[in-house]
């Protein structure tokens, strides 16, 4: 469980970041915040899956660049689902999904699958 709520607090991180960064995106509040990373993790689990191996032709045709646009279609579809949640067009669902991408991805590095930090120690003798 502790996994979850973390997870969703990465995926709000980048959220929060592709607002910032990204013209285009637009989120009101910190509760549009917080629900908007809840359903981008639970669409990433349930729909990406089923809309990648839909598009597995064209994805390999360009060597896997169409899952930005998959990324990007999920962060779109979350925004259909909010009322204070927008994404502007194209390139800014596009730059926003790549921000949460790459938000994700680095904290990621740090979290184990149970949510929890981890430190590696190398000993090198």
């Amino acid at each position: 469980m502790a996994g979850i709520i973390v997870r969703t607090l990465i995926i709000a991180l980048g959220l929060g970041l592709a607002k910032a960064i990204v013209p285009g995106v637009q989120i009101d509040g910190a509760f549009t915040l917080f629900v908007a990373a809840l359903l981008l993790g639970l669409v990433n689990a349930i729909i990406r899956p089923l809309a990648i191996l839909l598009t597995l032709p064209i994805t390999i045709i360009t060597l896997g660049l169409f899952l930005l646009v998959i990324n990007a279609g999920m962060l779109g579809l979350v925004a259909a689902m909010l009322d204070d949640f927008n994404v502007s067009g194209f390139w800014s669902a596009l730059f926003g999904a790549i921000i949460v991408s790459i938000t994700s991805t680095l904290a990621s590095w740090y979290i184990g699958p149970n949510g929890r930090y981890q430190v590696l120690i190398v000993d090198r003798r």
